[in-house]
């Protein structure tokens, strides 16, 4: 079986499982975060640190906020009960930090390139607090979309060739 067909059957089920049991997803998605929000960290960390002496004032933000982006997650994995009002905290929580790096890229000015992707995630960081605001209204209803929208990218991953 090929990765696509593998990756199709894996989200089929998962989406499925976000239907079925939307409790038990806030829970899977608020490991799922604080997992991104771990590596995240690391990856910033690790690019202030490489910054440091080009552009100081830089690389010591960047550095802080890769630092409370692994602070953050470690806490959303292991100590924040995903109870489902916390899933549009996360949000919040995500949208912010990734405004702030967005903010700071934009500061910058390394090359076009990076102040291209800035703007994206500074607006992907306005996506997710809006998400956060839906979620904090219908935090039931965010699972069963996440659900829906993983058996569609399953579908598509099961039918490609």
């Amino acid at each position: 079986m090929d990765y696509e067909k593998s990756a199709g059957i894996f989200f089929l089920v998962l989406g499925l499982i976000f239907i079925l049991f939307p409790m038990f997803s806030t829970e899977l998605v608020s490991i799922i975060v604080g997992l991104s929000l771990v590596f995240f960290g690391i990856s910033a960390a690790f690019m202030g640190y490489t910054l440091k002496d080009e552009q100081r004032e830089v690389a010591i933000a960047i550095i802080i906020i890769g630092i409370i982006s692994m602070i953050i997650g470690l806490l959303f994995i292991f100590y924040i009960n995903a109870i489902a009002f916390l899933v549009a905290f996360e949000f919040y929580i995500v949208g912010f930090i990734m405004i702030l790096f967005g903010i700071v890229g934009l500061i910058s000015k390394v090359n076009r390139i990076s102040n291209f992707t800035s703007i994206l995630v500074l607006l992907m960081g306005i996506v997710a607090i809006a998400l956060g605001v839906f979620a904090a209204n219908n935090p039931l209803y965010l699972a069963i979309i996440i659900g829906v929208v993983l058996i569609i990218e399953g579908i598509s991953y099961l039918l490609s060739d």
